[in-house]
């Protein structure tokens, strides 16, 4: 059994309710509207269950930044004492001062957590889109939901090319829209708000590159992903770059550009 599973399980059950309670409402059960409704309720649903990770998030880029002057004053006063005594006493004045600023040793923990949530999403639409049935949506919502289509475009169908113009038109559209979102967040709104003062080259570098390359891989996928995944990244990248938006703009990170904006502002 794969550690995903229970993920893929409860997020089908979400899925499966959102589209019964839409269709009680009167939408067309195969209807592509009621699956990309559900895909986006999903997304929200998911995305604001996990915004106390996100404030916790923040809160401790807020403490890093704030204890960074002082870690690196305690690191020019030790460089190059490699003596027992003098490694203790650095280790020890380090963490003193991420103990009075708040820095947890775990501060990459709420990443972690999340990780199998967005892996569990991404199988559980990518196993639907080939017709394999997951917990709640069984056998007849997943004939449903392949039954589902985008002018004419299938929520199941993959690639850029073999199935007409329309296809590789919304394809394209979809995969490149994922691929701007994502582009415009790290580049404009993460990058300003995240400090590289003090990292070492390579990181500043790989930061600086890190928005092609996310949007790059987008486009890539864009070829071999069902629609309604291209769908759900849409809708993931959208809900991504207004968090990231608040987040620099009410609560920005000492230090950065954002915060420098927001203190003239």
């Amino acid at each position: 059994m794969s550690l995903l599973e229970p993920f893929k399980h409860a997020l089908a059950a979400v899925l499966a309710a959102t589209h019964d309670g839409l269709t009680s409402l009167g939408a067309g059960p195969d209807a592509a509207t009621t699956w990309l409704l559900c895909i986006a309720a999903v997304v929200v649903l998911v995305r604001t269950a996990l915004l106390p990770l996100v404030v916790h998030g923040v809160r401790q880029a807020h403490a890093a930044a704030r204890a960074r002057p002082h870690l690196r004053g305690i690191a020019e006063r030790y460089r190059g004492r490699t003596d027992a005594e003098s490694l203790r006493a650095h280790h020890e004045e380090r963490r003193l001062v991420s103990a009075e600023h708040g820095v947890s040793r775990l501060g990459c923990l709420p990443v972690l957590v999340q990780l199998p949530v967005w892996l569990g999403l991404y199988h559980l639409l990518a196993d639907v889109s080939s017709g394999a049935a997951v917990g709640a949506m069984g056998p007849d919502l997943v004939s449903s939901f392949g039954a589902a289509s985008v002018v004419g475009v299938s929520l199941a169908g993959r690639g850029y090319l073999g199935a007409g113009a329309v296809h590789l038109a919304v394809v394209a559209g979809l995969a490149v829209t994922a691929a701007a979102l994502s582009y415009v967040t790290q580049r404009y709104v993460v990058a300003s708000n995240t400090t590289v003062d003090g990292l070492p080259e390579a990181v500043v570098t790989a930061q600086a590159v890190l928005p092609v390359v996310s949007a790059g891989g987008l486009l890539l996928a864009g070829g071999v992903a069902p629609v309604a995944l291209l769908v759900y990244w849409v809708c993931s990248s959208t809900w991504t770059l207004g968090q990231s938006a608040v987040v620099a703009r009410w609560f920005p990170t000492p230090g950065t550009a954002a915060a420098a904006r927001r203190l003239t502002a």
